[in-house]
């Protein structure tokens, strides 16, 4: 049988790319899926997919089944941030980070469950904006709250169905990561003053974490872990 694979989606910047390099580095086998995957981290083995499209989705997992293949973990890093009013911002924002953020999320848990191992984990990247609604958080906010939802449903249907996969979100606060400049597209301005004013996690102390929870014993399953730099003010 072949060798497990740790799945990381996003897997092309910021916290999917750092976080499958340190898997890499710790000698696990990864699986990365992004559009881009010139810019998967070495060593990483490349699944090109665009999340947006349910039916590529589908056939991705069901390609690994008929390859044999498990899953020792997922990640599920990919993610989209645009700042999109409720009040007066574009529905089609709305509609991409719902597809991104929240629709695609679910799907590869669900198509991942039949391939995890017996002991396999899914982390599932949220916010703080998935705790708390920012005064800037428009409809970026409700897809994070969303995923927090998501990860405890999933970990609910699993312990009522007897299956010892274990489900966890991670939640970081402000990441320096192209994600801040895409939310902060429409107004470049800010997105300097955000980063005079705030400290960033770096993508690196974030996928540390992350991997941390990969590494776990069985009997340990991690809820959800929020974190932000020691200098973020909000």
């Amino acid at each position: 049988m072949p060798t497990p694979i740790h799945l990381v989606t996003g897997a092309t910047s910021g916290i999917g790319q750092a976080t499958a390099k340190l898997l890499v580095e710790q000698g696990k086998r990864v699986v990365g899926i992004g559009r881009s995957i010139e810019r998967l981290p070495e060593g990483v083995e490349p699944a090109q997919l665009d999340l947006r499209d349910v039916s590529a989705i589908k056939n991705f997992f069901q390609s690994l089944a008929d390859d044999q293949e498990s899953i020792a973990s997922l990640l599920n890093s990919a993610g989209l941030a645009l700042s999109s009013r409720i009040s007066d911002g574009d529905p089609d924002d709305w509609q991409r980070m719902w597809e991104i953020n929240v629709h695609a999320l679910a799907l590869c848990c669900q198509c991942a469950l039949p391939l995890m191992e017996e002991d396999g984990l899914i982390v599932n990247v949220s916010s703080q904006s998935g705790h708390r609604v920012p005064s800037a958080g428009g409809f970026y906010a409700p897809t994070k709250f969303a995923v927090s939802a998501i990860t405890e449903a999933l970990r609910k249907e699993l312990r009522a169905a007897g299956r010892r996969v274990r489900v966890g979100a991670f939640s970081p606060g402000f990441v320096d990561t192209p994600i801040l400049g895409d939310y902060l597209r429409r107004n470049p301005d800010r997105e300097q003053q955000l980063r005079d004013a705030q400290a960033l996690l770096p993508p690196a102390a974030v996928a540390s974490l992350i991997v941390s929870m990969i590494n776990q014993p069985p009997e340990v399953e991690v809820g959800d872990i929020l974190v932000r730099a020691r200098g973020q003010v909000s």
